[in-house]
């Protein structure tokens, strides 16, 4: 079966993700209540938290990959960035205080930073060319059944007991030890290209190393995120449509139920017939995702949208992080996707400020209306540019 080629590192470092996902998310799904309800904090302080939180994320994900390049170790590196999270996750149900929430929030995305290139690097590493696709997509997979079951373990523990925020906030501190034990204990540092006399750094001569080709992939990415805005715009969505605020988590968990389901076999797709194809089909899916969100009133509707929303994740991301590992030289892998992290970060972050100005000044239809036009817009230029790449390059 296709499945066994996936590299056993590949598959304890998507297991390695599927227990830190877990952990975070059963976190994430009542720190807003813990914030606001139990510390009293108002909503625009936890909107400042997470705000400050995820800038610092996407920077560090920038020095750490480019240091993975550097030091010529990706395991380590990534080890400190998941024991740095898993340190911060008691933070939580200690903190009695807003300030104390975002230190741990600081430190929690500053092991999110840290971890991500490096692992991605390392997956680069472990797998050939023809079979990245579905290596990265089986990882998409496993991190997202994480992602997925989180919200489901935190709706269960506040229903058995009580809804007490802090025993649920304790309860998500084992996935991330479990996650880390893995890492630590079964993953083995693999074999990595030379980098030559010069190392790499922060320089000119780095950035034109990384090659044509990278930053096509990493302009294109950018201009993925600009269409698509972060998913909290997807929850206030169901609120909109008079889905009750317990139900609310659902929308996560249709959504990265879906996005698990096509992440693996859509890499596997993207090994056989091409990369470029499924990331165009991925933005048509977005114009109909924001289609259907910013047209068709009601749950149902508002439900089928989210799904449309998983499935353009499952085209589009595991398939760009193969396209950016097909490109990057093997000694800058590192640098390379963190740069690839930063650029997608900023334009993400880009697009959800505007979004929530047009969410503010002309209501939540106007918001998925233009993301359907900038996707659109997205697709039409993209499809000139796809059509003069080659699906794989040189290792």
């Amino acid at each position: 079966m296709i499945v066994k080629a996936v590299p056993r590192g590949v598959w304890l470092l998507g297991l390695t993700s599927l227990f830190m996902d877990v952990s975070s998310e059963m976190i994430h799904a009542v720190l807003p209540l813990f914030v606001v309800g139990t510390l009293g904090a108002s909503a625009a302080m936890l909107g400042l938290i997470e705000g400050l939180a995820e800038a610092t994320a996407q920077i560090s994900k920038l020095f750490s990959g480019a240091l993975s390049d550097r030091w010529q170790s990706r395991k380590w590196l990534a080890f400190a960035g998941y024991g740095v999270a898993a340190a911060a996750k008691p933070l939580f149900p200690l903190a009695g205080s807003a300030a104390a929430v975002f230190v741990a929030r600081f430190l929690d995305r500053i092991g999110k930073g840290i971890r991500g290139a490096p692992r991605d690097a390392m997956i680069a590493d472990m797998t050939p060319a023809d079979g990245r696709g579905a290596a990265f997509g089986l990882r998409q997979t496993l991190d997202t059944i994480g992602a997925f079951a989180g919200p489901l373990i935190a709706m269960a523990a506040m229903t058995l007991y009580a809804a007490d925020l802090r025993t649920v906030l304790w309860l998500g501190v084992a996935p991330a030890l479990v996650a880390v034990a893995i890492l630590g204990l079964l993953v083995r540092e693999p074999e990595r290209v030379a980098a030559g006399p010069r190392k790499p750094g922060f320089d000119p001569a780095t950035a034109r190393q990384l090659g044509r080709g990278f930053w096509l992939v990493t302009g294109f990415a950018g201009v993925i995120m600009l269409a698509r805005f972060s998913e909290a715009f997807l929850v206030l969505k169901a609120q909109s449509a008079g889905l009750a605020n317990q139900w609310v988590p659902l929308v996560m968990v249709v959504m990265s139920g879906v996005y698990a389901l096509a992440a693996y076999p859509v890499g596997v797709l993207a090994d056989r017939f091409g990369r470029w194809g499924l990331l165009l089909a991925g933005l048509l899916v977005l114009v109909m995702a924001d289609g259907v969100l910013g047209l068709m009133p009601g749950i149902a509707a508002m439900f089928a949208g989210v799904a449309l929303w998983g499935l353009h994740m499952g085209l589009t991301q595991g398939v760009l992080t193969a396209l950016v590992a097909d490109h990057v030289p093997g000694h800058l892998r590192g640098t390379g996707f963190g740069v690839f992290n930063l650029v997608s970060g900023v334009a993400l972050l880009i697009a959800s400020l505007g979004a929530g100005l047009l969410w503010d000044r002309f209501g939540p239809d106007a918001v998925f209306l233009t993301g359907a036009g900038l996707a659109a817009l997205a697709l039409s230029v993209s499809a000139v540019v796809a059509a003069r790449q080659p699906d794989h390059a040189g290792e």
